[in-house]
């Protein structure tokens, strides 16, 4: 992280210097907001923490329990949330307190012993060369708290209004500003059925299975229930069973299934365990089913091993439902030419499944963290509301492979199959290691769109695929030698990243083809750079031009680079010296190998503030650049010249 741009500040870099007029919640609820989000899960709490760091974004949060989670819920971070953790900024203090699931090991009955378990297979968890990011397990509460801690830390200083749900709102398609009006109900005790009015220009139901948001909008959840009950229990236990600190997948002959899960510190242990099944038209709550049912269960499915529970943490008795709503926001497929959405859902509010596929808290972070930047974007001008047209189209594709895929899943897991005899590979071992790049989150891939080019430039870098997340490879920092992750130059930040990849010959040297792109960058009239960025902005504001060369660091000179590569920024005009890179030629993990980056010509990747690649383009393709940011982002001065 950078900072001491504009003078020496002392204390935490953390903590950003606060802005203006910060709201206290609880004291006054306000008129009107910008944006007004419902719940304070994973998904409200990721677009919360993107919004707080804007100023001038006045947001409202509410949510209508009185304190922040404690324990429970999810627990499973699959490696693109690990991704994205680290573009907020904790993703290290995540892997020091969680758990890292590094091995998966599946449980059969034992064909001697039908009554008996024995482990029949055991893989990898996540594959190599995936990620850099490990697959772990935390208690979601902490999640909370390190998203709760952005916000206070943030200029805003956003705090969530606690005691407070949506009851009502009404969309004024009429209006021209703050069209959304919002019924406020308190819950607090001695305030029950108090009400409150708030204005917003956008309002973004993160309010659960049972949204309101949802409900307001003429929205429902579509699907399929697989009658099944399951319990879920956090728990501290003596036990003989010999993976007790492993992911273990567990079949018994007569008693059901359990999937097992080590939790954080050494000590608490998950599990799920398979319970009754239900009759089409009967819901779990009328069987009266409490943890002790969950024990008693699990402990037949555990044996020969014994289990002793100690303590229960936490626990939780449901049904497996598969479901999509039929509108991720307000405005339907026949009006969408005319208006622009103003009431969006994320997370459970859109989708629900099952548990055991450790997607729920993912793609719900990964909702609002498509949804963020264009919000900041409409909001400060940058971008047209009809960016927000893209929020539903990009997210419902991938809410609905994810109902899909649980709806599988969850069967593999509940039932053996016939063949499962054959002990060198039971099918839930090979199903888990066909779908492991899907359940580590890397399948989502974006459709062409005005955010996603064409794959014409594709063969230039094969291993970023247009339309899939930014796969990060070690590279050497060129001004200071400090190895690290090109990836993790993408900040959740709302800027958009240009990654210029050198092809061999190239140093930077004048005429080359990283001094032609960046000089055409800073200086031509008609570069997306000039356009978009205001005279007052620091040249990297809305795009962060960055460089990637095939030599060695020792081969280089900072000096020598083209100056946007060096651009003075701030108010003493401080150069930046973390825009160019190097091959780690030295470890011998090189990025164009690594990637297949065409040694001979290099290229261009874009990169979304969500950290997808948005376009690969060859190094002279300056008009094709020029005509990309034009499709979505608004200019701040008029092009200058004609396309050469």
């Amino acid at each position: 992280m950078q900072f001491h741009l504009n003078g020496f500040r002392p204390g935490d870099p953390d903590i950003f210097p606060a802005a203006p007029k910060v709201r206290v919640p609880d004291v006054v609820v306000p008129d009107r907001v910008d944006v007004l989000i419902a719940g304070s899960g994973p998904a409200g709490l990721c677009l919360a923490a993107q919004l707080a760091r804007v100023p001038e974004i006045r947001t409202m949060l509410v949510e209508p329990k009185l304190a922040p989670m404690e324990k429970g819920q999810a627990d499973g971070i699959n490696v693109r949330s690990m991704e994205m953790f680290q573009a907020f900024g904790f993703a290290e203090k995540v892997k020091r307190e969680s758990v890292w699931i590094n091995e998966t090991t599946f449980w059969n009955p034992d064909p001697q012993k039908p009554e008996n378990i024995h482990r029949v297979g055991r893989v990898q968890d996540v594959a190599d060369g995936l990620s850099e990011m490990p697959h772990v397990l935390i208690n979601q509460a902490r999640v909370h708290d390190m998203y709760l801690d952005l916000m206070r830390n943030a200029p805003t200083r956003l705090t969530p209004d606690y005691g407070l749900k949506v009851s009502t709102l009404a969309v004024d398609e009429t209006a021209k500003d703050y069209p959304v009006t919002v019924t406020l109900e308190h819950t607090a005790p001695g305030r029950e059925g108090q009400t409150q009015i708030v204005r917003a220009r956008y309002v973004v139901g993160c309010d659960g299975a049972r949204s309101s948001v949802r409900k307001a909008i003429g929205g429902s959840l579509q699907g399929d229930a697989a009658n099944q009950a399951w319990g879920v229990m956090d728990m501290l236990a003596l036990t003989d069973f010999p993976d007790f600190r492993m992911k273990a997948i567990i079949q018994s002959a007569e008693n059901g299934s359990v999937l097992l899960l080590p939790r954080e510190g050494g000590y608490l242990v998950r599990i799920y365990v398979e319970l009754d099944k239900l009759a089409a038209d009967e819901r779990v709550a009328e069987r009266g089913l409490s943890a002790d049912d969950i024990i008693a269960k699990a402990k037949r499915i555990f044996h020969p091993y014994t289990l002793d529970v100690k303590e229960v943490v936490w626990s939780s008795i449901y049904e497996i439902g598969h479901r999509l709503t039929n509108a991720f926001d307000d405005v339907s497929a026949d009006a969408s030419s005319d208006r622009t959405p103003r009431v969006l859902l994320a997370g459970d509010a859109c989708h629900t499944h099952s548990p055991k596929a450790g997607q729920g808290m993912n793609v719900s972070m990964g909702d609002t963290f498509n949804l963020g930047w264009k919000l900041i974007a409409v909001l400060t001008g940058r971008s047209s509301p009809e960016l927000l047209h893209s929020y539903t189209a990009e997210r419902r594709a991938a809410a609905k492979a994810l109902v899909e895929f649980d709806h599988r899943w969850a069967r593999v897991i509940g039932t053996r199959s016939a063949d499962d005899i054959d002990e060198s590979m039971p099918r839930v071992q090979r199903e888990f290691i066909a779908n492991g790049e899907f359940t580590a989150g890397l399948t989502i891939r974006y459709e062409p769109s005005v955010l996603t080019g064409s794959e014409d430039w594709q063969h230039l870098a094969t291993g970023f695929p247009v339309g899939m997340r930014f796969h990060s490879a070690p590279v050497i920092r060129l001004a200071d030698a400090m190895p690290m992750q090109l990836g993790h130059a993408v900040e959740a930040d709302g800027r958009w990243r240009l990654f210029a990849f050198a092809p061999a010959d190239d140093s930077g040297q004048a005429g080359g083809a990283i001094d032609t792109l960046c000089d055409f960058l800073e200086n031509s009239g008609l570069s997306p750079v000039w356009r978009h960025t205001g005279p007052d902005e620091d040249i990297d504001a809305v795009i962060d031009v960055r460089a990637v060369f095939q030599q060695g660091f020792r081969s280089l000179e900072h000096a020598a680079m083209p100056s946007l590569l060096r651009p003075k920024k701030g108010i003493y005009g401080l150069p930046d010296y973390e825009k160019v890179f190097c091959a780690d030629v030295k470890s011998g993990e090189d990025i164009f190998a690594l990637r297949d980056i065409d040694r001979a010509e290099g290229c261009v990747v874009i990169v979304r503030p969500d950290q997808y690649v948005s376009h690969v383009l060859p190094l002279s393709a300056h008009n094709e650049l020029s005509r990309f940011f034009a499709g979505f982002l608004l200019p701040v001065r008029e092009a200058v010249g004609e396309p050469a």
